[in-house]
């Protein structure tokens, strides 16, 4: 690709940070993984040992071990949904209702990544609980859109009665998964079903539209089980004399095959998954072979603050999910608050497109900077722009969010974001090649809308333990909650003791309440995203999205006429090197006074001396420091970005202490040189 020069982009974690920093940061993560893990294996437990032995006793197996004999040994299994529900109770039963009582994942069959439904017999007989619905459909729209297999293991007594008002009549009710079938049919999309147990009602429809039907001799599909049938008891009928095998494969032929337990459904089902295509990621791959990145995937979870107010580099994140950790940034003299190019990710052509959170130029000041994170007209443009020619050149794409919303103010309105705002959508909207959205930190606003958040239907939303899905933070939406108590400085205008301790109470509950909505893990149990994964695994997901994206043949072209060659030539980018990456501050190219050089910030904002005020300040005057040390922080719009030293020396004095404000070219403290 001569057009597209992928560079070395990423630096060792031990030039970036100190070892004090990184490890704190891997402890922080290894409590929230831990956290993460156990929800995992509580909703993979089901109803627990003594449901799965009752299971057994019946001859078949709990759903879980059904799907490890499907999937291709050493593969791994990539779950979506598996939070749905998580601590929700519901009328008419004891026992929660773990993941929804169905299994959704994406995994790899005879070397083809397919999608897999599966009833967990382990939670009131595989019945469809509130979300179950919703959440077979999620996986069966992914599915539609990469046009991967679907795999249904049909074990379901049908809808949980008790709450039959909460899944049973709605638009994304139970009768819409049917709907779903149908879509996935007259698009050419292999369904493949076995039946192993209850199918009642809705389950004993699921299968019915699939290509092949398996049965085993202890599954039966009816309408309406022995116990509601007329005369049932009397003549001694059971629901495998109505709608067993015996009917079901060699009368009413609604299923294909019958066989004698659930071992040899599974050998069958994976038969069938082998007389398909096979996958046309090695085509598309061009001759590459995948390659790990340069840098540990793992080595993200102590790249990432843990305050979502302060920022790290972007890149440096991209140094950790691409082959080899080369990468081709365009545009890249436009729009320096966004970052978009293509890498490989397993060999195979992805674009990532990634707010910058670094102060970056204003375009019309260059003595001003403006804060990273925020959606401005020239990075909007940029992202549209590039959207577009992915979209056109069949390139996939991954939305990298940590955003905390678009820009505001007189100049904003002014240049109309409203209307680039607009055109982004536009773009979102009618793309079809595959996009897939990762919410780092920040999703704030319609900053998470106009990055491809859910309602924009990626075909795949993941969120990280880190992320924090809003329409604005829950101090800043009190404010706005109540502000017509508050005086012109958001501080509560009544004199009145009572009063203010009442409205007082009244905003820090609203406060409260918004973090926890804000909560990743609620995200999940609301379907507002679709899956929660540690840091860690963010490049091994991104793995099996490519391979999966690129799967089934599509409209795509040859990386030699990609239109995004023309956006390197009418942006004449120069190449990463020229890559503006300004922090918060820097030591003036002026001569010392008094021996003393100033330390002068980059952009209008408040100035603090501490991460937070529990905190000790980062260093003391009179502290011997080395270039690049971290002097402060410097806040504009919730975002905070380092304020380093320029050189090497002692910190002679600071101007300015906690939360003072400060101007662009300001100056907060002063450095004697070595």
């Amino acid at each position: 690709m001569a057009f597209l020069p992928l560079e070395p982009v990423g630096h060792p974690l031990s030039a970036l940070d100190d070892p004090a920093s990184v490890a704190a940061r891997y402890a922080r993560d290894e409590a929230r993984s831990e956290a993460l893990l156990q929800k995992r294996a509580t909703v993979r437990a089901g109803w627990g040992p003594e449901a799965a032995a009752r299971v057994k006793e019946k001859g078949k197996l709990p759903t879980w071990e059904r799907i490890e004999a499907l999937i291709d040994p050493g593969s791994g299994l990539f779950p979506v949904g598996t939070l749905v529900n998580w601590g929700r109770s519901f009328r008419g039963s004891t026992k929660l209702a773990p993941g929804a009582g169905v299994v959704t994942a994406l995994a790899q069959v005879e070397g083809r990544k397919v999608m897999i439904i599966a009833n967990d017999n382990t939670v009131a007989s595989g019945s469809w609980w509130p979300l179950s619905p919703e959440k077979i459909e999620r996986a069966q729209t992914i599915a539609l859109r990469l046009k991967i297999p679907v795999i249904y293991l049909v074990d379901c007594s049908g809808l949980f009665l008790p709450e039959q008002a909460l899944s049973f009549p709605g638009r994304s009710g139970a009768g819409h998964i049917f709907r779903m079938n149908s879509l996935l049919a007259a698009n050419g999309v292999p369904q493949l079903a076995g039946v192993f147990g209850d199918c009642i009602a809705g389950g004993g429809y699921m299968p019915i539209i699939s290509d092949r039907v398996y049965m085993t001799e202890s599954a039966y599909m009816v309408i309406a089980g022995a116990a509601l049938i007329r005369g049932a008891k009397a003549l001694k009928l059971t629901s495998l004399d109505i709608g067993g095998p015996e009917v079901h494969v060699h009368q009413s032929a609604c299923a294909d095959v019958r066989v004698p337990d659930d071992r040899a459904a599974l050998t069958c089902l994976r038969r069938e998954v082998a007389l398909l295509p096979s996958s046309a990621a090695g085509f598309y791959r061009h001759g590459a072979s995948p390659a790990p990145p340069a840098f540990d995937p793992a080595e993200i979870a102590a790249l990432l603050p843990d305050d979502h107010r302060h920022v790290y580099d972007a890149r440096e994140l991209l140094a950790r999910l691409v082959d080899d950790s080369v990468f081709a940034e365009v545009m890249t003299e436009r729009g320096p608050e966004m970052i978009v190019g293509v890498g490989r990710v397993n060999g195979l052509w992805c674009g990532f497109i990634a707010n910058n959170l670094h102060p970056t130029p204003h375009p019309d000041r260059p003595a001003h900077q403006r804060a990273g994170g925020i959606l401005y007209r020239e990075g909007i443009a940029k992202i549209s722009a590039f959207s577009r020619a992915c979209n056109a050149d069949g390139i996939p794409i991954v939305w990298l969010q940590d955003i905390a919303g678009f820009d505001i103010g007189v100049e904003a309105e002014a240049q109309g974001l409203l209307g680039y705002g607009s055109s982004l959508i536009y773009t979102n909207s009618t793309n079809t090649v595959p996009m897939f959205t990762v919410l780092l930190r920040k999703a704030s606003g319609a900053g998470y809308y106009a990055m491809a958040g859910l309602p924009y239907e990626p075909v795949l939303q993941l969120s990280t333990p880190l992320t924090r899905l809003a329409v604005m933070e829950g101090r800043t939406l009190a404010i706005a909650a109540f502000n017509t108590r508050l005086d012109d400085n958001f501080e509560i205008a009544s004199t009145d003791p009572e009063a203010r301790a009442a409205t007082q109470k009244l905003m820090d509950d609203t406060a409260a309440r918004i973090e926890a909505d804000m909560d990743p893990v609620g995200a999940a149990a609301r379907m507002d995203t679709d899956e929660v994964l540690r840091l860690s695994e963010l490049r091994s997901w991104l793995e099996v999205l490519m391979e999966a994206a690129w799967q089934t043949p599509r409209a795509s072209r040859n990386p030699r006429i990609w239109s995004m060659h023309d956006l390197v030539v009418l942006t004449r980018v120069m190449g990463t090197a020229a890559i503006n990456r300004t922090e918060g501050a820097v030591v003036a190219e002026e001569a010392p006074v008094d021996g003393l050089l100033p330390v002068r910030v980059g952009t209008d904002g408040t100035f603090f001396r501490r991460a937070s005020p529990k905190d000790p300040a980062f260093v003391e005057v009179g502290a011997e420091v080395e270039a690049g040390t971290t002097l402060g922080l410097i806040e504009v719009m919730k975002t905070f970005s380092p304020v380093r030293a320029g050189v090497s020396g002692f910190v002679e004095r600071f101007r300015h202490g906690d939360g003072e404000a400060v101007e662009a070219g300001g100056v907060v403290a002063w450095i004697r040189p070595r």
